[in-house]
């Protein structure tokens, strides 16, 4: 019997405000069957540092994040 546990980028999208939201999803495999599947979220923001991201999280947010989407974000952010 052998376990294989998959890690994986399966959602990338641009959200309110330009957030990035990304959907990570783990997959256990059994034999490489699939017995479990989980997905979690988090989001990136204009002004945040998303160096550590996947490399396609970081493509996106490298294009998406102009000055212009930086310093809009910051006023939203303010005005709250």
């Amino acid at each position: 019997m052998s376990f294989e546990k998959i890690t994986s980028v399966d959602l990338i999208e641009i959200v309110e405000n330009s957030i990035v939201q990304v959907r990570t999803k783990t997959v256990i495999l059994e034999n490489g069957e699939q017995i479990s599947s989980q997905f979690q979220r988090h989001i990136v923001v204009p002004n945040g540092n998303y160096s550590g991201e996947n490399f396609n999280v970081q493509a996106i947010a490298s294009l998406i994040y102009t000055p212009e989407i930086v310093a809009a974000y910051q006023a939203t952010k303010q005005a709250q």
